[in-house]
């Protein structure tokens, strides 16, 4: 993949997981995809974001930064959004909240093999515990 084409695969995937279209996930991400170190396989990681928008109603992946380097992206993503019941072990309860991950992904074959993520999960609870 040349470096268009990769930024080009990433932002689609981005689009398929706002657009929840849990049907198409497998066109961008491999069926042996690693997340931090544990291969949690494509069906695993349907389940993990398929969680995550069950606890975040609104969630949306907006792209703050992208660095394409192929066959990796670095990526900086921000969200705003409304929680239910708990985030990050952090009694939201529907509190509006802003934070950011930092994500590294491999990429064979033109579909996510590899995921490192960093989530900043102390600016929750930050904007969650403060007075």
């Amino acid at each position: 993949m040349n470096n268009q084409t990769l930024k080009d695969a990433y932002t689609g995937y981005i689009d398929c997981l706002n657009r929840q279209d849990w049907a198409a996930l497998g066109d961008f991400v491999g069926e042996d995809v690693q997340y931090n170190g544990e291969r949690v396989g494509l069906a695993g990681y349907r389940q993990m974001l398929e969680r995550d928008f069950r606890a975040i109603p609104d969630l949306r992946f907006v792209i703050d930064l992208l660095i394409s380097e192929p066959p990796h992206i670095a990526a900086r993503l921000t969200f705003d959004c409304t929680p239910v019941g708990e985030l990050f072990d952090v009694p939201v309860n529907g509190k509006r909240v802003q934070f950011t991950e930092n994500v590294f992904y491999t990429f064979a074959a033109g579909r996510i093999v590899n995921v490192e993520s960093v989530i900043d999960k102390a600016a929750v609870a930050a904007q969650v515990l403060k007075t």
